[in-house]
């Protein structure tokens, strides 16, 4: 059986050697179950570039790839297995912040990020939109 994200792991390897279409990988993203993680009570994510990350795996592997960078070693890493619409289309416009989704940021060559922007975050809360959701306050 194909893990979760295997589908999107070779997607990205695609749009990185640039033999895919973005759109194709957005799908894919939105497709997948992602292994998202847990800290705090809430989701791990990394502030960079005034952008809010949530960090998401695509296996187990990449998983414990960033536990090992992250220093957590090799103690289990509470998770949540959720599908990458659930993420941006649900858990992003509830920050209150520009967010996106980085995935798998511990494999080398194999990371991809789907910043806050339209046809990837709800228009409301996507950077570059004209429509600004009320009390969100990061449009244009």
């Amino acid at each position: 059986m194909q893990q979760p994200g295997a589908a999107l792991a070779e997607r990205i390897a695609e749009r990185r050697r640039g033999d895919d279409d973005p759109r194709a990988l957005v799908g894919e993203m939105r497709r997948s179950v992602l292994l998202v993680p847990v800290a705090d009570g809430g989701l791990w994510s990394a502030r960079s570039g005034g952008v809010r990350w949530i960090c998401a795996f695509t296996d187990e592997a990449a998983l414990a790839r960033f536990a090992l960078l992250n220093g957590s070693g090799d103690q289990p890493m509470e998770y949540a297995a959720l599908l990458g619409a659930r993420i941006v289309d649900e858990i992003v416009p509830t920050l209150g912040e520009p967010a996106g989704l980085a995935v798998d940021i511990a494999t080398e060559g194999g990371s991809m990020v789907f910043p806050p922007v339209v046809g990837i975050v709800p228009d409301g809360v996507a950077v570059d939109s004209d429509e600004v959701g009320e009390g969100r306050g990061h449009g244009r």
